[in-house]
């Protein structure tokens, strides 16, 4: 009797929350373990928050959204598809329920990006200026493969920088460096050899034109003439382009999804 009323203590010892209800998402019960096992896999992903277990349960109330809206349109993706998926996370041994979490993720994951593609995907329009925006966004961030032959002037004062006029040509730039004291270099490059910060001042500068001083440093764009690395280079930004465009139109669907979702929270830690 007595080694029985010391393993009931023990059992009313354990955790409260390793079983406490957190929320209901369209009547489906959400609890303490669950949110653990979601923030584990955040982190096994590297998504690492200040506030995880509230970031975790609005996961999985996006799971739960997705695969229902999926649903609809018959979408369920495999269990070998969702099995190949975790393999290739290489996530650690899981138990359980981390491992009913981790699939919800994976399956609501493949789901989602199933239903971007089918309905999403077709509704978007990239016109030519939305192109040239993504191509000025890329030339900024990594550059282009494109042959810049520029003119550069070393360790420029300012009072000699405020001197300078828009030339004629790229030899007309030369002359005018060398007529103020200065050893101009001229030289080509593609684009993306350039520092960034460098490149930061060149994107978007017309040709014959100086630039602002780089570290006292300044350039001129003599020409530019795209390398053969260019090739479909259009072609990958306006795919680029309608990625991002289709991310943006699929989370706007997602919280119109979220808002018509009946999600009760039942703890007050995790009120969002």
């Amino acid at each position: 009797m007595k080694k029985y009323f010391i393993a009931l203590l023990c059992l009313f010892c354990l955790p409260a929350y390793a079983t406490t209800v957190v929320a209901t998402i369209n009547g489906k019960t959400v609890t303490d373990a669950d949110i653990t096992a979601r923030t584990k896999l955040m982190a096994y992903q590297g998504n690492i928050s200040t506030d995880n277990r509230r970031v975790a349960l609005q996961n999985i109330i996006d799971d739960t959204v997705k695969l229902n809206y999926a649903a609809n349109f018959g979408i369920n993706p495999s269990d070998k598809d969702v099995d190949k998926e975790l393999s290739r996370m290489g996530l650690p041994a899981l138990s359980e329920n981390e491992k009913a979490i981790a699939r919800d993720a994976v399956r609501a994951n493949i789901a989602w990006q199933i239903i971007v593609a089918k309905t999403v995907l077709p509704m978007v329009d990239i016109s030519s200026a939305d192109i040239e925006a993504e191509k000025a966004e890329l030339a900024r961030e990594r550059g282009l493969p494109i042959d810049m032959t520029l003119v550069r002037l070393i360790d420029i004062p300012q009072e000699i920088i405020d001197k300078l006029e828009k030339p004629k040509s790229c030899d007309d730039a030369i002359k005018m460096a060398e007529n103020f004291g200065g050893s101009p270099q001229k030289f080509t490059a593609k684009q993306y050899e350039l520092a960034p910060d460098i490149r930061d001042v060149l994107v978007g500068l017309p040709t014959l034109t100086w630039s602002k001083p780089v570290n006292s440093d300044v350039f001129l764009i003599c020409s530019t003439k795209t390398s053969k690395e260019y090739g479909n280079l259009n072609k990958i930004i306006k795919q680029n382009a309608e990625y991002k465009q289709a991310m943006f139109m699929a989370e706007q669907q997602l919280k119109q999804l979220r808002r018509k979702a009946v999600v009760v929270i039942k703890d007050e830690r995790y009120k969002l």
